[in-house]
């Protein structure tokens, strides 16, 4: 396989995840996924900020989350998230930290 076609596939490959949990799984809270996996939607958005600014292409955290959200990010909370009990936002505590680290 060459790397265009390495490319093209694992691009692929994110859109569908982008739709499973956007359009599949919207029931799916970010804590749960940040408890369970390490990573939610929100990390996916940072990751595309990440490598947009590794070619130069500088975007804002909220820019970035509305691209990945196809919204602004507020918006997608109203809409989808709901409270969660003070132990997920523990475990979610110790997730963030574990995972993407203090500072986020």
């Amino acid at each position: 396989m060459n790397d265009q076609t390495r490319i093209e596939i694992e691009a692929a490959a994110f859109r569908r995840l982008r739709k499973h949990l956007m359009e599949d799984r919207k029931d799916v809270q970010n804590i749960d996924l940040m408890n369970l996996a390490g990573f939610c939607r929100n990390c996916l958005s940072r990751w595309y900020q990440e490598a947009a600014a590794e070619r130069g292409i500088e975007i804002g955290k909220d820019e970035a989350r509305e691209i990945y959200y196809g919204m602004p990010y507020d918006d997608w909370k109203a809409q989808h998230q709901t409270e969660a009990d003070d132990a997920k936002k523990a475990a979610f505590d110790t997730a963030f930290r574990e995972n993407v680290g203090k500072d986020g």
